[in-house]
């Protein structure tokens, strides 16, 4: 399902979802009541057999575009997302996560005030299974021994469409990480230029129980040794990291 398309939007906001209409329609409305209105939205639903595209439907003339199709994934379903994307900036807002009202007006400015950048972090609040937290800024030195580097990405990163292409889309071979190894190819191998917003401009909003969350520790960790072995990281730090995080998974355990 089409609509007219803006000439050239700045952003193109992307929602990826697959049998979740308790969480769509708020996450819809987040986008579509924004007071940055110079963006095209898509939505990509991986075939729901709920009532999830029967709610989105309720909103199609504010939707530039659906598309409601088996997939084999998130990572598969994203990369669509990139693939029908026109807009100068690339913003992933997943099912059940939100963006506060004034959040595209703020990366916008941002990006006008910094042309060289090729990404945003931006602050999001989010709720884990018991707690939640404000995550702020990004480290790019700690990806080079840790994944939880900077905020998230749904609803928190803002990446240029060129500088994603320069990079490439997700790898579908990984099932649970592979934001992670697009950051690791964008920041470390490809050198992309990035900043944050500051700690008390909260942008987006993310629920607990993401996609991630179906996957254990195990799981977890297996696939991001792999994404830094795949990538060309040394092997010793790669095996000292992987050995502090079991040391430490077994402590928290104990103890």
């Amino acid at each position: 399902m089409k609509k007219k398309k803006l000439k050239k939007p700045f952003f193109s906001i992307v929602t990826v979802v697959k049998n979740d209409e308790a969480n769509i329609e708020k996450t819809i409305r987040s986008i579509i009541t924004q007071n940055f209105k110079n963006f095209e939205y898509i939505i990509i639903d991986g075939k729901s057999t709920d009532k999830t595209i029967k709610k989105i439907k309720k909103f199609k003339n504010k939707i530039s575009y659906i598309l409601s199709e088996k997939d084999k994934g998130i990572y598969f379903a994203m990369n669509k997302g990139i693939n029908i994307a026109k807009g100068n900036v690339l913003l992933f807002v997943n099912s059940g996560d939100l963006l506060t009202q004034n959040a595209l007006n703020i990366i916008y400015k941002l990006f006008l005030k910094n042309r060289e950048i090729d990404f945003v972090f931006g602050t999001v609040k989010r709720h884990y299974t018991s707690n939640t937290l404000i995550k702020s800024g990004y480290n790019k030195f700690r990806l080079n021994y840790n994944f939880d580097f900077a905020t998230s990405h749904s609803t928190g990163f803002f990446i240029k469409l060129a500088s994603l292409n320069k990079v490439g889309k997700f790898n579908t071979k990984y099932k649970c990480s592979a934001d992670y190894d697009f950051y690791y190819r964008a920041i470390i191998k490809k050198k992309l230029k990035g900043i944050s917003t500051n700690k008390n401009k909260i942008i987006g909003i993310m629920k607990s129980g993401g996609h991630s969350s179906k996957f254990n520790f195990f799981q977890h960790l297996l696939e991001e040794s792999n994404i830094r072995y795949s990538n060309g990281q040394n092997f010793l730090l790669i095996f000292i990291i992987f050995f502090n995080a079991i040391i430490k998974f077994t402590l928290k355990k104990i103890f």
